[in-house]
């Protein structure tokens, strides 16, 4: 079972031309289009749904679309299309594969300037563009698989104390999904830097970002190890390596 498992996942592999990164995905980008348009209707009745206020959404659609446009994420297959939830107390953003891209009012509200809006949006691209739901669903398919495989090699029907091992398994297979999702955090984080540099946004209000995301965690954050995201502090060391890395970028523009 756990070869099966390894042999399906080695087998989903993709370039990816906007990253230079060869892939573990388990749909195509027309999929990935698709099912982004499919959930998107749900994904914003969860939060009160699309906000009516045009003045609003049109700050939140103009800024995401010049990040997308002006940078290299308008060579991707995506067509990128940019909302403001109406939910007034969860400070959120997310992006469902194939471009549809999500922010909360409650976090727009805390933001201080354009800037900080391109660096979330340019961060919610960025998973996008580095295909991260196609990845994950790869990776759970992978790690269900080893999940089974380790069940049944432990699993001893006259010992009931054995389905420890079942939990046990779960409990790996769960912190390696979220290893991964910090990984993409960061990824992301340096993708969104990109873009802000590419579309005339200051960068550094990327951090800007991270510092209102703790001060509203009111210091009430599990461990890095234990949770999807990296820690504020980390972010921004990374943020900062980032911008090293592009300020040739940012000298040209």
């Amino acid at each position: 079972m756990a070869l099966i498992a390894f042999i399906g996942y080695c087998s989903k592999n993709q370039y990816n031309e906007l990253t230079g990164e060869n892939q573990h995905v388990s749909m195509s980008t027309e999929q990935e289009i698709s099912l982004g348009l499919q959930s998107a209707p749900q994904m914003a009745a969860q939060h009160g749904g699309e906000i009516q206020d045009p003045e609003l959404s049109g700050i939140v659609k103009r800024v995401g679309q010049k990040v997308y446009q002006s940078s290299d994420a308008a060579r991707s297959p995506y067509k990128f299309d940019f909302h403001l939830l109406a939910d007034p107390n969860t400070i959120n953003a997310f992006a469902l594969p194939g471009g549809q891209v999500f922010i909360t009012y409650a976090l727009l509200a805390k933001l201080q300037n354009e800037d900080q809006l391109a660096g979330v949006l340019g961060h919610e691209i960025g998973h996008v563009i580095a295909r991260h739901s196609a990845e994950h669903m790869a990776q759970q398919e992978l790690a269900e698989g080893l999940k089974g495989a380790t069940i049944m090699a432990t699993y001893d029907p006259s010992n009931p104390s054995s389905v420890g091992s079942q939990q046990l398994a779960a409990m790996i297979s769960n912190l390696v999904l979220m290893k991964y999702s910090r990984e993409d955090e960061l990824e992301s984080d340096e993708l969104g830097v990109k873009y802000m540099i590419q579309s005339g946004y200051n960068p550094e209000a990327l951090m800007g970002v991270m510092e209102i995301l703790e001060a509203a965690s009111g210091g009430n954050r599990p461990s890095e190890f234990s949770s999807t995201h990296p820690s504020p502090e980390n972010r921004i060391e990374k943020i900062k390596a980032s911008i090293e890395k592009y300020k040739d970028l940012k000298a040209a523009k």
